[in-house]
């Protein structure tokens, strides 16, 4: 039986409708199949592409962030303090021919035109309180005096060592003039108050 055109027209509409319906998806398949790969054809754009034709705030977003830089003054402070090691312990000293504790740290930090009062519990209102963990080379820290029970600033360092280390502290002591000592494990951990930041 030959099926041409005129035949369409003898096709009852029902079944038009039919015929039409099936004949859609295969028709999409078809544009899919042709038309699509050839639109998407080459080597896929680059997320950089994408980054470039962003607006600045979003791109921005994207972007690294700078590295934090080192505090030089840390550096210069932390450097000079050491340079002081083996000074004479002097009461109320706050020269290089003898320190006391906060006339050790006032004379280190006043080179650097950083002035803090020559007194431990004045020191221990200066700048901010900083957690322990987080000490940086050139916070102060503050301690109890000799007596741990008396929770009262009556001694201070400078920090040296890195946040999450151990801290170790360069300070004028009663007992060995300027010298290093650490927190943990010894005296100084019964003794310890806070650390303060003033950079």
């Amino acid at each position: 039986m030959n099926f041409s055109c005129k035949h369409l027209y003898q096709i009852p509409y029902a079944m038009k409708k039919t015929v039409l319906l099936m004949l859609f998806p295969l028709a999409l398949l078809a544009l899919l199949v042709l038309v699509v790969p050839q639109h998407f054809a080459g080597t896929p754009p680059k997320l950089s592409t994408f980054v470039a034709a962003l607006p600045d705030s979003a791109a921005s977003a994207t972007a690294p962030l700078p590295p934090v830089q080192a505090n030089p003054k840390r550096q210069q402070v932390v450097k000079y303090a050491m340079s002081l090691l083996g000074s004479p312990y002097v009461y109320a000293g706050i020269s290089q021919n003898g320190f006391d504790c906060s006339g050790f740290t006032t004379h280190v930090f006043q080179e650097y035109d950083v002035a803090i009062p020559h007194s431990s519990r004045m020191q221990a209102e200066e700048g901010r309180e900083v957690p322990r963990e987080q000490a940086k080379p050139g916070d102060l820290v503050i301690f109890t005096g000799t007596n741990p029970d008396l929770r009262r600033p009556g001694h201070v360092g400078i920090v040296i060592s890195q946040p999450g280390d151990t801290i170790s502290f360069v300070h004028s002591s009663s007992n060995g003039g300027v010298k290093v000592s650490q927190v943990e494990g010894s005296r100084y951990n019964l003794r310890f108050l806070e650390v303060r930041r003033v950079l």
